[in-house]
Order: structure tokens, then C-alpha cells, then sequence
């Protein structure tokens, strides 16, 4: 028997829940489904939301040969096949439809292969995926593609789903079932946004409940054996990873070590190495705190070399002490700063040469003709510091590092100023760079 979610997969707009804004009346999905003026397309959301069922209803509504193609067993060679079929129906006037499930399990070279096909007119694509397609779709073949964006069905989508799937004559076999109205929130609310999950639960739930003169009456013990626990929604490999990191980084950014400790437990408990986790801390060591308090990197390098010792599940109380170190860390940002504005003039100066002063001169070539001529060596001065210029010329006089007066490092600014003003002082008194001494 097929599962619950396919028996009543409707078939016309007429029955779809949900995606109000794409194919409500008068919007454009609907127009061009109705109207039959279909282009190529991606339909981009999360599972369980209708994208199969929107193809599957473009099938039965428009006048073209319609093929169903799934990435997940399906390679070169059947997609040449398809297309070779589809360039001989445009020859005589046949329009091919063809739908990719989970475009974004194919890889360039698959996905390269529909393109010509796409562009001559013989196939009119539709894709679906979970995926961002900016990331996961070709972009010779993403331009070619309108995009349309599916969103996770409302509690009260999910409560319509439910209350036709009761009604429905082909669900249950003809049985009667009865489902009041809090437990039926419940479900959708357990859902989170899938339809297919909330068929499939209800499904679960009408098998192991109590039947009584042919009626069936679903409990809350029922319902509450079928979930137990609900799978979180974290995909290692997708979006919601990059996601959820930057919900991590942002959240230890602004001091709140509560939102931290969640975030990583989503990763943790979502099947993430703790490694990469471990990494983007390390990360936020430098970046974010910095010299405000030098010691978040070596909490951060700690606790990742903790992780790369023992592993899970043990190593979840240390990232959580280094994402907490790290909300509770005074913040400064001139690190990364500092390198950016360094990276731009780098860029700008890949040419210009190392001043001869800071060469070495490992041969008498070298050293007759300038290198290391004029160099000051640090140690031997009283003040261990020289007013030697370290900088290309054209860039003597810039400042990548700007100090914040955040923690430890309003400390170690008011000390770059006292060697900035010392080493000023120096040149101003004669003592100039070792270049024109």
C-alpha cells in the first residue's frame, strides 16, 4: 500500500494547501499553470511543503509529455536518453515536461547536460530542491530558470492537511477516525512546516490506536508513542549548517552565552563534527575578541584540541566552556580589521619591493649591493625597539591596527602609542630611518 501522503497527493490546484503566494488566485504560478505558458523552473523549500505535488499537478494540467526523473538514481546516461527523446518530440511539435527531484544531487557535469536542451526549447525543466540553488544549481543553468520559493506550511496549513486526511474515504481504508481538535494542533505543531511528516505520523498513530465498533479513536498515548523525539532540523551539508554556525558566531558576538550553548547543542545534536565546530570558535577567537583577551585563542585552540582527543559525546562540556569564554570575553574586532585594510593595499602593491634595510644578504652580491645595509637590530638597543621604518615608502605612514579600549587591549594600545610617539620622537630628532642614516 502506497504511504498516507501519496494516496491523497491532490490533483488539481483546487485541493493544494498552502504556497498561497505563488499559486492563490491570480498569482504567477498559477496563471502560468492554467494558462499552460510554462517556462523553466526551480522550486526551492524545505521538505514535506509541496513541490513534487506542484509538478505532479502541471502534469495532469498541461498539454505536454510529461517525465519524471529522480537525481538520486539517475545518471549521464539516462539523461541523454531523455533528451535525445525530447529533441525528437520538439521535431514534431511535442513539448517535453520533465521534472528533476533533487536537482541538487547532480553534479556539474549532469547538470551541464541539460542546458542545451533547455535552450533550444526541447524541455521545459523543473526542478526541485531543498537546496539553495545559488549554491547547488549550475549558474549557465540557474539563469535560464525562474525560481520560486516554497515555504514551510503554516500550523493551520497543516491543521487543514489533517482534518481532509480524517475525512477522506481513501486514507484509512474507509474507517472512521476521530481526532480532537488539541491533538490535531499538536501533530501540526510536531510537524514543523512538513506536510509529509504530518501525514506520515498521523498515519503511525491511527495504526496503534484503539478501534471500538468500527470506530477509531487516536489518544494522546498514542500520538505521544509516535513522537517521542523530533528530529531536529539540521542538515551538516545544506543551508541551515551555514545557518545555524552564524547563529552561533553571532549569538557569542553579542554576549549571550545562553543562545551560544543552544546553538552548539542544535550542531552537536544534529550529527556536526565537533572539529568544525571547534574551528569557527578558534575562529572567533581572533576575530572578535583579539587582544581584548588574548587568552580566548588558547581557550579556543584548548578546547579544540580536547575535541580532537576524545571526541563525542565528551567533548560537548568543552566547546561549551569555549563558547561561553568567548560570549563572556570583552570584544574588539581590530584583528580582523587590521588584516582587511592590510589586504587591500597588499593587493594594491604586490610589486613593490621589500626595502633593502629588511633584506637579507646571504651572498657578497647581495650584500654589495644594498641588502641589509642600514639594518637596526631590535636587541641591541637600550629601549629594545629602533625607529626603523618597516613599511614599503609608500606606505610609511599608514595604521592597520586601531586599538579598541575593550579590555586588555586599551592596555596594549596605550602601548603602540608610546612606541608610535618614542620612534616619532627619534626620527624627529635626527635619528631618522635606518635608510638615511
Amino acid at each position: 500500500m502506497q504511504p498516507l501522503a501519496a494516496r491523497l497527493r491532490p490533483e488539481g490546484l483546487e485541493d493544494f494547501i498552502g504556497q498561497k503566494h505563488l499559486v492563490g488566485e491570480g498569482k504567477i504560478l498559477r496563471l502560468m499553470i492554467e494558462r499552460d505558458t510554462l517556462s523553466s523552473m526551480i522550486f526551492w523549500g524545505p521538505p514535506g511543503v509541496g513541490k513534487t505535488t506542484l509538478a505532479r499537478i502541471i502534469a495532469n494540467r498541461t498539454r505536454s509529455r510529461f517525465v519524471d526523473f529522480s537525481a538520486v538514481t539517475s545518471g549521464i546516461k539516462e539523461i541523454r536518453q531523455v533528451m535525445e527523446d525530447a529533441e525528437k518530440g520538439r521535431r514534431f511539435g511535442e513539448r517535453t515536461v520533465l521534472f528533476v527531484d533533487e536537482i541538487h544531487r547532480f553534479n556539474k557535469a549532469q547538470q551541464d547536460a541539460f542546458l542545451p536542451y533547455v535552450e533550444k526549447g526541447s524541455i521545459i525543466l523543473i526542478g526541485a530542491t531543498t537546496e539553495n540553488p545559488s549554491f547547488e544549481v549550475n549558474s549557465a543553468l540557474l539563469s535560464r530558470c525562474r525560481v520560486f520559493v516554497l515555504k514551510a506550511l503554516e500550523t493551520e496549513d497543516l491543521m487543514e492537511l489533517l482534518d481532509r486526511a480524517l475525512k477522506d474515504g481513501r486514507a484509512f481504508a474507509g474507517k472512521r477516525v476521530e481526532m480532537d481538535e488539541g491533538l490535531r494542533r499538536a501533530l501540526a505543531v510536531f510537524a514543523n512546516g512538513d506536510g509529509r511528516t504530518a501525514l506520515s505520523v498521523l498515519e503511525m498513530t491511527v495504526s496503534i490506536s484503539p478501534e471500538k465498533e468500527g470506530v477509531i479513536t487516536v489518544t494522546r498515548e498514542a500520538l505521544e508513542e509516535c513522537t517521542s523525539r523530533k528530529s531536529l532540523m539540521y542538515d551538516k551539508k545544506g543551508e541551515e549548517h551555514y545557518n545555524i554556525i552564524s547563529a552561533l558566531h553571532k549569538s557569542m558576538r553579542n554576549s549571550d552565552p545562553d543562545a551560544a550553548v543552544y546553538w552548539v547543542a542544535r550542531m552537536l545534536e544534529g550529527g556536526e563534527d565537533p572539529l568544525y565546530v571547534a574551528r569557527r570558535i578558534v575562529r572567533f577567537a581572533a576575530e572578535d575578541v583579539g587582544m581584548a583577551d588574548p587568552r580566548a585563542l588558547e581557550v579556543a585552540v584548548a578546547a579544540f584540541q580536547a575535541c580532537h582527543m576524545i571526541g563525542m559525546p565528551e567533548c560537548t562540556v568543552h566547546l561549551t566552556e569555549a563558547a561561553v569564554y568567548m560570549s563572556l570575553a570583552p570584544k574588539s574586532n581590530a584583528m580582523e580589521t587590521a588584516y582587511n585594510k592590510a589586504r587591500e593595499d597588499a593587493l594594491h602593491t604586490l610589486a613593490e619591493g621589500v626595502p633593502l634595510h629588511l633584506r637579507n644578504a646571504p651572498t657578497r652580491l647581495m650584500e654589495n649591493i644594498g641588502y641589509g645595509k642600514g639594518y637596526q637590530y631590535a636587541h641591541d638597543a637600550p629601549e629594545k625597539v629602533t625607529a626603523m621604518t618597516c613599511l614599503p615608502d609608500s606606505l610609511a605612514e599608514k595604521r592597520y591596527y586601531l586599538p579598541t579600549d575593550q579590555g586588555l587591549e586599551a592596555k596594549y594600545g596605550q602601548r603602540l602609542e608610546a612606541i608610535r610617539a618614542w620612534k616619532e620622537a627619534q626620527r624627529r630628532g635626527g635619528k631618522g630611518p635606518a635608510g638615511d642614516a
